[in-house]
């Protein structure tokens, strides 16, 4: 195998690694959704086997200095609370096994008082709306085991009414279908039990029309091939068992070519810069095509197999 051929696992937990304590531009600019960064790059390290690698006592703590009195979390200390953030913070306690830190009805008090009398949901008290956030709410409470504490019937509904004629489904009703849209809203209905308003077949051929002649996988017709697809897309159709629809092995490839293999990290597409989100994406999707060496993870909920597993037992 040459180098680009496989999967630089330890390169890539190097990467990850040296972000914690990063002090440069690009930090400052993302300071804000610090808390999403954390959970790709966790979840990352996990997947690789490597979470122990970083202080768990310390992202603990930092996690629960991010809560607000309302019950949800910023995305970095003395942020304002957000349902994406939230649902991170979540995820990440998960990794841990440490739900019990939280007070469950604090949180699922917060997310109620988002719900929207349509089932939708605003991402926080400014009042945005779109299906990301439905996702979020869903799959956060799911975690939690508080989805009584929604109108989880009318979510359903809200949702249902953003899927279009192609199969696919919008950040709001009548929105264009987009990939990471139709992640959100086809695991949204999965946890929720209601799978059987998605048309699979339809939507099926719509997310293995993404894959474009290098292998990779776009997330609306003529757009270019992204590494994150590789989550948006691959997950959706693991949900909808249609994963073989696509050639498996070319979309590896495609992800493999995107890999910093002398300093770790992944991009968008081959030879851009790498970053945490990508590296994420990348893992993960490679996890979806069962890569030897990594853990599996769970398509709908976004968290490694063993993991929601034990959330559940």
């Amino acid at each position: 195998m040459d180098d680009s051929s496989t999967l630089h696992v330890q390169k890539h937990v190097e990467f990850i690694k040296s972000l914690d304590n990063k002090k440069d531009l690009e930090s400052l600019l993302t300071e804000h959704i610090r808390m999403n960064g954390a959970y790709w790059g966790l979840t990352a390290l996990d997947l690789m086997g490597s979470l122990n690698d970083l202080d768990q006592d310390k992202i603990i703590s930092w996690i629960l200095q991010c809560q607000h009195d309302c019950g949800g979390f910023g995305g970095n200390i003395g942020h304002d609370p957000h349902i994406l953030y939230t649902l991170s913070a979540v995820q990440i306690l998960a990794l841990y096994d440490k739900l019990a830190v939280l007070d469950s009805s604090k949180i699922a008090s917060y997310i109620t008082g988002l719900q929207q009398n349509d089932g939708s949901f605003y991402g926080d008290e400014w009042g945005e709306i779109d299906t990301r956030f439905s996702y979020g709410a869903i799959c956060c409470l799911a975690l939690l085991r508080r989805l009584d504490a929604i109108n989880l019937e009318k979510a359903i509904t809200y949702i249902v009414s953003c899927k279009n004629f192609d199969g696919g489904f919008g950040s709001t009703p009548g929105g264009e279908s987009h990939a990471g849209q139709i992640f959100c809203c086809v695991a949204a209905l999965a946890i929720a039990g209601s799978l059987h308003y998605v048309d699979k077949d339809l939507l099926g051929w719509w997310l293995c029309e993404r894959q474009v002649k290098s292998g990779g996988l776009n997330g609306r017709p003529e757009k270019l091939p992204d590494v994150c697809y590789s989550w948006w897309v691959l997950s959706s159709l693991a949900i909808l068992d249609r994963v073989h629809w696509i050639d498996r092995e070319s979309l590896k490839t495609f992800i493999l070519d995107c890999q910093d293999i002398e300093n770790g990290g992944i991009s968008d597409r081959p030879d851009d810069a790498v970053d945490v989100f990508h590296t994420y994406f990348g893992v993960a999707g490679l996890s979806l095509l069962e890569y030897p060496g990594l853990k599996h993870i769970d398509p709908a909920y976004a968290l490694p197999v063993n993991v929601v597993k034990r959330v559940f037992s």
